[in-house]
């Protein structure tokens, strides 16, 4: 369970990236409520799984989620570079991740 919320955590932050971003674009007020709504329930799950799995592993694979999740959004949603080398990195990035999962 601690995993799945770890999970859910890192997606909460990619969201909230997301929104920090489109508050750059356009400022208002719903914008700034769903970056504090990402931000808090992100940190709680964390705060959760690190009672079961240790901090150094939960918060890179937290982190790892989000740096993941983020640059796809980029590329998807606002256009930023494609490049086989950002790709790649990528997917170190992720492999990282997978690993820290598999000897934990």
């Amino acid at each position: 369970m601690a995993w799945f919320a770890l999970i859910i955590a890192g997606l909460f932050e990619t969201f909230a990236v997301s929104m920090i971003n489109q508050l750059s674009k356009k400022r208002n007020r719903q914008t700034i409520v769903l970056i504090i709504l990402g931000l808090g329930a992100g940190l709680i799950l964390l705060r959760y799984s690190l009672q079961t799995i240790s901090m150094g592993t939960g918060y890179a694979v937290w982190t790892g989620i989000s740096v993941i999740g983020s640059s796809l959004i980029g590329m998807l949603f606002f256009g930023e570079s494609r490049s086989w080398e950002r790709v790649l990195f990528i997917f170190l990035i992720l492999s990282s991740t997978i690993g820290l999962k598999l000897i934990s």
